[in-house]
């Protein structure tokens, strides 16, 4: 095909791995290829609770081409299993599941053996054939009875318990409204299946091709489990198909591949089946929340309560921070929130898009629809009463709040003034017509990253982080500061990552990675322009009498801000001075603006039009507007797509997805894509995306603060309450389906 056509189709100037990305020439984890490479398959555990009494394995070893089984019983000794050196390096626990370790089962689809062949096939075959015999136990899986065993979070009582003002003030106000809120588990499921490959060079030597949204935490988790030096681990993530936070921790799977890798002393790949990603791989843990808000009648917060209770293993805490939000969001006096976690029978849940103020959002902004009515007030005058000018928990001012930005963009664009203000009130062409909105709000903050960067005596900039990137298009925007900073074509730099031989990245994670990232880019580049500065006065006659303040950067070149006819290219400056490159390494640290003496926030609101059957419930999305106030908007086109991106995910928390669990067995009944129900195309309507873009230099002097959370924070409650809007039926139990509203 016309290499042409695909750079229309992806507009290369825009995002700088498209070409590879749709050409095939990416290449994804599992798609890394070795000599004598094996293949590895789980068996997984069948019950949810209990013991393993005998494993038949003859039958499985005699298949063809089986190389190995590993189990509990032959597992080889791994260093980070060792009481003493566990007790030495915490962080060798890989999320409180040592695989392969003993006979214990803790969870329905546990890692329990690993068939190892020398195909895929061959392995998937072999591992049909392992027969297992259990000492079952009765599970625990059951969240309703589970609620009633709930315990405050480990640790300090501030991360269960908060409080200001009086407590349950709201059952003192003129109006108030009491409910509760369920959302079920979710599961992330992106394109690209979890995949590890684990090459060793010696015993002390380790390559890990990983999908990891975090490679310098992967290789971190590595070198602790198995003992090795960080020079002597390498991981390399070149690309990821979609992750939303399950690429996050080290699953079982990842140091079972190096096991066998290292015992049979040949590469080994392992392939996540669909239901292993159900499994092993976390999800959105399951959330109860009772929301309780008072208001004086014209409409001013006098109390807000909100309680949580969400899941998690029976062998690891996993907790987020679910009622954060209502301590903050609005101005009200008197606020009180309590969290606590269920100990189940599961695996371990783990950070999902937009983790904790997603779920919290969905019970505080819903609430807040509720005592709109009952007021008979606005949802978003409602709203603008309470607008939070500081944070009201913190006292202390935000680096930059547009939330109000936010508000007018997406009521003007849905149509707002077109909301019936009586719920079911409105028809078109005989469906019911619903409008609703809803907040959202995530951290905003920068963290530590290190960035190299090198500038041939070609004129190109070469810049390395050890980050990956599941999507969001961090190349894309990276290679866009830099070339900006430095006053050069977009062709001219490249951005490399995914390489754990580069500089330090953060694990890419709660939407700090651009300003992090862009900060240290920024330092580089800072860096570089000073130095081609002193090295044109040292070794290029024509700029030997001016100072570096007299000289300016553009289109690749140096010149002279008041005569630009004495310029010379960046490539010229290097040659001349003799040199084959200029290569600077920095960190994300600028000098201090006082980030402390401030909260740091992004905002979103959602709006949402809908029709509803009237007979049969059924629900059709007509038009959603996503708003974002996230700072300067480094790249328009990937910060849409997160935005859009991050609707659709809202969209299939709101209306489609569920796990089942059998309370039983603790079996995941629904663990594949055709009963789990995620949106497809014909479930999406028109979003449009509308960018304050406004710079927040507090941050990090990019301007830039994270999208990628609120673009799915706030989409569920806007569509729960378009949809009382339109039918006057309110849903607190998500998903919301026909058979809810008929």
């Amino acid at each position: 095909m016309d290499k042409k056509y695909f750079y229309d189709l992806v507009d290369d100037d825009d995002r700088v791995d498209g070409i590879a990305k749709v050409t095939g020439k990416a290449k994804y984890s599992a798609e890394h290829q070795f000599a004598n490479m094996a293949y590895a398959v789980f068996v997984c555990s069948t019950i949810a609770r209990g013991s393993i009494r005998t494993m038949q394995l003859y039958e499985a070893k005699n298949a063809p081409g089986v190389l190995d089984i590993i189990y509990y019983l032959n597992c080889p000794p791994v260093p980070g299993y060792k009481p003493d050196y566990k007790a030495k390096n915490p962080g060798a626990v890989l999320n409180g599941l040592n695989v392969f370790y003993n006979n214990m089962v803790k969870s329905n689809g546990q890692p329990i053996a690993m068939v190892v062949a020398d195909t895929y096939e061959r392995a998937v075959y072999a591992a049909s054939l392992v027969k297992v015999d259990y000492i079952a136990e009765e599970p625990e899986t059951d969240f309703e009875k589970g609620m009633l065993a709930a315990k405050p979070l480990s640790g300090a009582r501030g991360r269960s318990v908060y409080s200001r003002g009086e407590e349950d003030a709201y059952k003192k106000a003129e109006v108030s409204v009491e409910s509760e809120y369920t959302i079920p588990i979710e599961t992330h499921n992106p394109m690209e299946l979890h995949a590890t490959i684990a090459v060793w060079e010696g015993d002390d030597k380790l390559t890990v091709y990983d999908k990891s949204q975090g490679p310098k935490s992967t290789q971190n988790d590595l070198r602790l489990l198995f003992n090795l030096q960080e020079k002597n681990v390498k991981v390399i993530t070149e690309y990821i198909g979609g992750a939303f936070g399950s690429g996050l921790r080290s699953w079982p799977h990842v140091p079972a591949v190096c096991i066998a890798a290292k015992k049979l002393k040949r590469p080994v790949k392992i392939v996540l089946n669909r239901e292993q990603m159900f499994t092993t791989v976390g999800y959105r843990p399951y959330c109860w929340q009772k929301v309780s808000i008072g208001a004086s009648k014209d409409g001013k917060l006098t109390g807000i309560s909100h309680e949580a209770i969400s899941n998690t293993s029976k062998y690891e805490e996993f907790s987020e921070g679910i009622v954060n939000p209502s301590q903050f969001m609005y101005d009200c006096p008197n606020v009180n929130t309590s969290y606590k976690v269920m100990a189940l029978d599961l695996n371990t849940p783990t950070w999902m898009r937009g983790p904790g103020p997603a779920s919290g959002c969905f019970g505080l902004e819903s609430a807040l629809d509720e005592l709109s009515y009952k007021l008979n007030i606005d949802p978003i005058e409602l709203r603008l009463k309470n607008y939070a000018e500081i944070n009201p928990a913190s006292k202390l001012p935000w680096t930059s709040k547009y939330l109000k930005e936010c508000y007018e963009l997406g009521k003007e664009k849905i149509g707002w003034k077109n909301r019936p203000s009586v719920p079911g009130s409105l028809k078109e062409d005989g469906w019911l017509v619903g409008y609703g909105m809803g907040t959202g709000v995530f951290g905003a903050g920068k963290g530590p990253a290190n960035v190299r960067g090198i500038l041939k005596s070609n004129g190109k900039l070469t810049l390395q982080c050890a980050v990956s990137d599941m999507g969001p298009g961090t190349a894309t925007a990276m290679t866009s500061v830099a070339s900006d900073l430095m006053g050069m074509p977009d062709e001219q730099v490249n951005f490399e990552l995914g390489d754990t031989d580069f500089p330090t990245g953060p694990t890419q994670g709660g939407s700090g990675t651009s300003a992090a990232i862009g900060t240290a880019i920024t330092n580089v580049c800072n860096s570089l322009k000073q130095t081609l500065k002193e090295m044109a006065i040292a070794s290029v006659p024509t700029f030997k009498n001016f100072k570096a303040e007299e000289l300016q950067f553009e289109n690749g070149k140096v010149s002279v801000i008041n005569d630009q006819a004495k310029t010379i290219g960046f490539a010229e400056i290097i040659k001349q001075s003799g040199k084959d490159s200029i290569e600077i390494v920095k960190d994300s640290s600028v000098v201090s603006t006082g980030t402390q003496r401030y909260a740091m926030n992004s905002f979103s609101v959602h709006f949402v039009k809908l029709h509803v059957h009237p007979v049969t419930g059924v629900i059709k999305l007509k038009h959603v507007v996503s708003t974002a106030d996230a700072g300067k908007i480094i790249s328009e086109k990937t910060a849409k797509s997160q935005m859009s991106g991050g609707a659709v995910g809202g969209i299939g928390m709101a209306l489609t997805e569920e796990v089942i669990v059998d309370p039983r067995y603790g079996r995941y009944m629904n663990s594949n894509l055709a009963d789990y129900h995620v949106p497809v195309n014909a479930d999406i309507p028109m979003i449009d995306v509308l960018l304050v873009d406004k710079p927040d230099y507090i941050i990090s002097p990019v301007g830039s603060k994270g999208i990628g959370e609120i673009a799915l924070i706030g989409v569920a409650p806007a569509i729960a309450n378009a949809v009382f809007n339109a039918t006057g039926k309110r849903v607190r139990d998500l998903p919301i389906t026909p058979d809810k509203l008929v």
